[in-house]
């Protein structure tokens, strides 16, 4: 890693919110070099030969051809992108990583999931937490598709509340294994896997733990049916019983009472990870949808030039070149992060740990906003190819059953809503991101009077700029306003805190869209931006409404008298528009220009 990077003030997990991020401090698609650019297009045609091309077999519940593939995506080393070379991995840096399980992921949810069960949560928890002894046992059959992993996690009780699970580890007389009982459920590659990483509780302990399990039917381990699903059909996924299974104490991963630790770090990484994972589906999607519209004829014209068309393509555009903007933000971040903790003498495993733990707040913002965008785009891609769409007979319907599972799995968007918030203000309070200070300034400039001078707007995005400025006041306002009344009981007022969730994640996303545009246009020319531009602004415009009406929720619910006149009228002022934009002109132009490239050409 450059000194340079080393040596740059690289935002903290949250800071986001008080502190200025520059374009040329952002990373963005644009910024990809020639190795990375290599590895996207081999996973493409990886995808393409093996996936897209058989996309009906994977709707036919043929888990035979999901493992078939998941062991040629082992061969061509697409497993082992994260794992470190000392284990039979590339070693790859965390932006490579997304990038691969981005566009991996967009074919099918089936295998997407496979893919993430497998190299996520099947593997990482021993690269990151295992002995050097479980390290070079497991992970180099697990980097080459050798074995499978799967994760056994959640059980018919302990769903978002994982730590309560009931499945108990007994250690022996001997005290040289440990015997686990229980039934785990929901478990991706349990018909295939050669291995489990399952969280049991020993005695009384306060925090579960983890251990690894080797497959074995003799072993007392045995499965349920195959689930009956909405959508990834041919997602292996099943009930898993332990019964009196022998497990050596030198299996258990990390330490004991570790799991719950374990499983929210896996968590972390599985978030930003999903949002990846959503990319590709959305692109794809546009392309189907574009194709679609521009060769379907009604009354002697394509569709694609039909206003109610235009729009609903302009907004799917819209949420992939944002979320792309976003996530790409993010990974480099936690990759920076992590070549700053090695170079400063953390192990390669305490850098990952703590990199990504760093950016949870960024993690389940992304998790939120690009498994919402993907079930949106799905659903208006039904509606593009109409009648069509409802048929199995394209990929449309297919799409939108896949998309419904990625608001539910690695912790509910509901869940993930309320981390986000709740993870900001215990940064504040350990003095890692400075709340106070700026929700103080908001409250004595709500008590001033307002400028009214035109400011100058004339260089690109300079209002936009100044609108996520203040739109960051309105979540001061809001959140700092709510903990100041409810206090450490604000993790009570669940409304309240999702209200305030969606204003950090709008302002989180339009930010990030601004920014990838201003840093091209600044390389590339503004001419060649000119779509990115409308979809930056188009973005923001919607964003604004959102925090408009989140913001007026919240302090409508727990303001009252002058206080509630006073946030009110701050809304309006941090809200508003010096010059409108023109929506539909905005909107217009971005169709056209995917019409006019047939497809999605912003990656």
């Amino acid at each position: 890693m450059s000194t340079e990077t080393t040596n740059k003030d690289i935002l903290r997990g949250g800071q986001f919110l008080v502190k200025e991020t520059k374009c040329e401090d952002v990373f963005t698609l644009e910024d990809l070099n020639e190795e990375q650019k290599m590895m996207r297009e081999s996973t493409k045609e990886f995808v393409d030969r093996e996936l897209w091309a058989h996309w009906e077999r994977f709707e036919k519940k043929d888990y035979a051809y999901t493992e078939e593939c998941m062991k040629k995506a082992g061969e061509l080393g697409l497993l082992s992108v994260a794992v470190p070379e000392s284990y039979g991995g590339m070693g790859m840096g965390f932006v490579s990583t997304m990038l691969v399980c981005d566009y991996i992921s967009g074919a099918t949810g089936s295998f997407s999931t496979a893919f993430g069960a497998h190299t996520g949560i099947g593997t990482m928890p021993i690269t990151l937490y295992g002995t050097e002894e479980q390290k070079q046992k497991y992970v180099p059959k697990l980097a080459t598709g050798e074995w499978f992993g799967a994760y056994c996690l959640t059980e018919p009780g302990a769903g978002s509340d994982a730590n309560s699970g009931k499945t108990k580890a007994v250690l022996s007389e001997d005290g040289k294994y440990y015997s686990i009982s229980g039934q785990k459920m929901w478990i991706s590659n349990a018909g295939f896997c050669n291995m489990f990483i399952v969280f049991a509780r020993i005695e009384d302990d306060k925090n579960i733990t983890g251990f690894i399990v080797e497959n074995d039917p003799e072993n007392g381990i045995s499965l349920g049916d195959e689930e009956k699903k909405l959508g990834i059909h041919s997602s292996s996924t099943r009930q898993v019983f332990f019964n009196e299974t022998k497990v050596p104490v030198e299996n258990m991963l990390s330490e004991r009472g570790n799991g719950f630790k374990i499983a929210m770090n896996a968590l972390n990484i599985g978030r930003i990870k999903l949002a990846a994972a959503c990319l590709e589906a959305q692109r794809r999607i546009v392309n189907e949808a574009t194709k679609y519209a521009n060769e379907r004829i009604q009354f002697k014209t394509p569709i694609i030039n039909f206003g109610a068309i235009k729009a609903k393509i302009a907004d799917m555009v819209t949420n992939a070149y944002v979320d792309e903007a976003a996530c790409y933000r993010a990974a480099k971040n936690i990759e920076d992060r992590i070549a700053i903790r090695e170079a400063s003498g953390n192990s390669h495993q305490e850098a990952e740990l703590k990199g990504v733990e760093e950016y949870a707040i960024e993690c389940s913002i992304l998790k939120v906003a690009v498994s919402e965008h993907v079930q949106h785009t799905t659903d208006e891609g039904i509606q593009v190819f109409g009648g069509m769409g409802f048929s199995a007979d394209t990929p449309m319907e297919s799409a939108w059953r896949d998309a419904r599972i990625s608001r539910i799995y690695e912790g509910t968007n509901e869940i993930n809503r309320m981390l986000s918030v709740g993870m900001l203000v215990k940064k504040a309070m350990k003095g890692h991101v400075d709340l106070l200070g700026p929700a103080t300034a908001v409250g004595e400039e709500l008590m001033g009077i307002p400028s009214f001078e035109t400011p100058d707007f004339s260089e690109l995005f300079a209002e936009e700029k100044d609108l996520v400025a203040r739109l960051k006041k309105v979540f001061l306002m809001v959140a700092g306003s709510a903990v100041q009344k409810f206090g450490p009981d604000l993790d009570k007022h669940q409304m309240l805190l999702m209200a305030a969730s969606d204003i950090l994640i709008q302002v989180y996303m339009a930010e990030s869209a601004i920014l990838r545009t201003e840093k091209n246009a600044k390389r590339y020319g503004e001419d060649s931006q000119a779509a990115q531009i409308a979809m930056s602004k188009l973005y923001l415009y919607r964003a604004v409404d959102i925090i408009q009406q989140k913001a007026k929720e919240g302090i409508v619910s727990f303001a009252e008298g002058d206080e509630q006149r006073m946030m009110l009228m701050g809304l309006k002022r941090f809200t508003k528009y010096t010059n409108q934009p023109n929506v539909v002109a905005l909107r217009t132009q971005i169709a056209d220009k995917v019409a006019a490239d047939n497809g999605y050409t912003f990656d």
